[in-house]
């Protein structure tokens, strides 16, 4: 009871620096939570970092302060490890979002929160900064690549194929089903002390919500009996901005003139147009030629007068 209630103090700290810290509208929230980790000394670890940071501050953080270094590289493993560790980058949230719950999924707040509370070991970012030139995938990537440099010690990674890293060597997974599947296999084929990296990005038009997403592969992962820690991160910003250009280019491509305001054919106005600019063209290339006319029959030099020849 007293875990579950410093628990909610310390999700309930992270909502009032959002609320009262005047958050800006281009930073996001972010959550890590384990039920399995613990702090150094044996206590309970809640902690809420109100530090606006950016998303490659957060991810430092998270293989420092969270540990996860201590079971991602393979010269750092702890007595401690963990079996999965889940990432769930979601498009939805913002910081003034958690509070006020106007343009977000109340559902989904109330379940972090209680994935939070229920943890012993939660640290909360309030204010992250979005990504605006790299995705949050990307840079997770490259943070775990900078965090163990000499030997990645993640026995197996999975990526959404809504998340977009340019590694090729990476496994895809097309579903919510698919990413079941794989723990359920994984946890056959896993050896001691191995941990899998597991990304879901969400796609924003998918079958299911984020909060379905999260409740659903945390209860496969429980029920499952392995191990994991978590981490979400919410990155709306690239997400909207791509899914715009995206949604332009589809429209341009299909002749979609059913939109308002697309149009691939020319009508009246622009027959019109088009031959008024025809006309001014052809008009301005004969003006050119009348003028170097006149100019040619200017420079003509002719005598005004001819002497009568003389008679022999």
């Amino acid at each position: 009871m007293m875990k579950m209630r410093i628990g909610v103090l310390a999700f309930m700290v992270a909502l009032s620096a959002v609320e009262f810290g005047l958050a800006s509208p281009n930073t996001v929230p972010a959550f890590l939570w384990s039920p399995h980790l613990q702090a150094a000394n044996g206590e309970l670890d809640e902690a809420v970092n109100y530090q606006v940071m950016s998303a490659k501050d957060l991810v430092g953080s998270v293989f420092t302060h969270g540990g996860w270094s201590n079971f991602l590289c393979s010269e750092k493993k702890v007595e401690q490890p963990v079996d999965v560790a889940l990432v769930f980058i979601g498009r939805e949230l913002q910081s003034s979002d958690v509070s006020s719950k106007r343009n977000s999924d109340p559902s989904l707040v109330n379940t972090l929160n209680n994935l939070f509370t229920a943890s012993n070991f939660s640290l909360a970012f309030p204010y992250i900064a979005a990504p605006e030139e790299e995705r949050m995938e990307s840079l997770l990537l490259s943070g775990l690549k900078q965090a163990c440099p000499h030997n990645v010690g993640v026995s197996n990674i999975v990526f959404s194929d809504s998340c977009l890293v340019e590694d090729g060597t990476i496994q895809k997974l097309s579903d919510l089903q698919s990413f079941k599947d794989h723990l359920l296999a994984r946890r056959e084929t896993r050896k001691e002390g191995e941990t899998d990296l597991v990304v879901l990005c969400s796609e924003g038009s998918q079958s299911h919500s984020e909060r379905e997403s999260i409740s659903e592969l945390v209860s496969s992962v429980e029920q499952s009996g392995s191990k994991y820690t978590a981490l979400y991160v919410s990155d709306p910003y690239w997400y909207t901005s791509y899914k715009t250009l995206q949604r332009f280019l589809a429209e341009s491509a299909t002749g979609n003139s059913s939109s308002v305001g697309v149009s691939t054919t020319c009508d009246e106005l622009c027959k019109f147009k088009s031959s008024l600019l025809e006309g001014i063209l052809v008009g301005i290339v004969f003006l050119l030629i009348l003028i170097s006319g006149l100019c040619c029959m200017a420079g003509i030099d002719t005598p005004t007068r001819f002497e009568t020849p003389q008679d022999s």
